[in-house]
């Protein structure tokens, strides 16, 4: 498997050096491959592709669809008892069950931490055992990065949660823009935005200065602006999104899990994060709308000093190299000019909130990751309720500034 001397995964480009992979790396060559396709995009090309790689060596052919969830993957360990080799063809949701069940694979210690009964939205995997298969992750859409992740979600009766160990990362990952050429343009435009979120939120969210990880994030958020716009102008031309582009935003996306981006950093500097996610589950709406509509609010109290979800200078520094990425200036604001970003990029922010759903989604967000938790470092159910009071609107969407004359 291609790793660097700090165990950094460099993915793999296209199918054929998926192919030349199986033939030269001694630890997966001559295995027999089970292969779990997402059931979008089984026959496809790529599916093909993958297949062709493969070879002989392709021995079973598992489909899936939906999300899965804490039954679906012990029941998908139990299938993979014996495999050799794992390859995941799908998106995020496919390719955490595949890393999930692949690792659980190794013995009850596994299967036990993912099912004993607790409150918290953090499920922690020990250091060992590691995976007993080798599992390499094809992803067919971008945002995710759980091709080079070491964390996945998984669907209990009480809401999703977020499982993190390092031996969750898959083994090798392989980007072809193949894989994603059927992505419909505003998911596309999603996975930029999720990848900003992610890369922004620990950046924002803590206090200290670290230089030298600071400045790749944000090299790193300045090209995933400029690449949002791109898909933008794309849309508007009329035109798929070119084959270049698409793997640059996967690219970017997979390598936004990389350690040294924030190292150092607080591990619960991403209060927006929780908040979003059990947004999206709680009203069964896409993750990306409801980062959306956080965004802007989340941005706003933290401008304003609420400390406990962020620094508003380091916000404040970011976002004015930011906002000059597009083809116009956005507000200096942070909160009006994520707004416009968002909007710009053709990202629905409207979510269907209630009161009585607020209440009930904030005291949701304190049992999971607060309320003696560390997770939210003290905010209660009435500051989050603020926060998605505003977020559920109403807010026109903000207009454009006129082209420069």
């Amino acid at each position: 498997m291609r790793t660097t001397g700090d165990d950094k995964r460099q993915p793999l480009r296209g199918t054929d050096e998926l192919a030349r992979l199986l033939r030269k790396d001694d630890a997966i060559r001559g295995r027999n491959a089970t292969v779990l396709v997402d059931d979008a995009v089984r026959d496809s090309v790529i599916h093909q592709r993958v297949a062709g790689a493969l070879g002989g060596a392709c021995a079973e052919t598992l489909v899936f669809h939906g999300s899965g969830d804490l039954r679906s993957v012990l029941a998908l360990a139990e299938r993979l008892a014996g495999a050799e080799l794992v390859v995941g063809l799908g998106g995020g949701s496919l390719l955490d069950q595949a890393k999930l069940a692949s690792l659980a694979v190794a013995g009850p210690e596994v299967c036990a931490r993912l099912t004993v009964p607790q409150r918290s939205g953090l499920i922690v995997l020990a250091p060992k055992p590691f995976r007993p298969v080798p599992l390499i992750a094809v992803p067919t859409t971008v945002g995710t990065g759980s091709e080079s992740s070491a964390v996945a979600c998984l669907t209990y009766p009480q809401g999703k949660r977020l499982v993190m160990g390092k031996a969750l990362r898959p083994e090798s990952a392989v980007i072809d823009p193949e894989a994603t050429v059927t992505l419909p343009q505003e998911l596309i435009a999603e996975g930029v935005l999720e990848a900003l979120f992610r890369l922004v939120s620990p950046y924002v969210g803590d206090h200290g200065d670290l230089p030298p990880q600071d400045a790749h994030v944000e090299d790193a958020a300045r090209r995933l602006v400029r690449l949002g716009y791109e898909v933008r102008d794309a849309e508007r031309a009329g035109q798929r999104c070119s084959d270049g582009l698409r793997l640059e935003i996967a690219e970017l996306s997979g390598s936004s899990h990389d350690e040294w981006f924030h190292s150092g950093r607080d591990p619960y500097a991403v209060k927006g994060w929780l908040v979003a996610n059990e947004l999206s589950s709680a009203l069964a709406i896409r993750k990306m709308t409801a980062v959306a509509a956080l965004l802007p609010p989340l941005w706003r109290a933290i401008d304003a000093g609420e400390k406990r979800l962020g620094s508003a200078r380091r916000l404040r520094r970011l976002w004015s190299l930011l906002r000059s990425e597009g083809p116009q200036q956005l507000p200096a604001d942070p909160a009006c000019g994520v707004a416009a970003l968002v909007d710009s990029w053709g990202i629905d922010r409207s979510v269907p909130l209630t009161l009585d759903h607020a209440e009930a989604i904030a005291l949701r967000i304190v049992r999971a990751w607060g309320a003696g938790l560390p997770m939210l470092g003290g905010l209660a159910a009435d500051d989050l309720l603020s926060l998605l009071r505003e977020a559920a609107g109403p807010e026109p969407p903000v207009q454009e500034p006129p082209p420069a004359a």
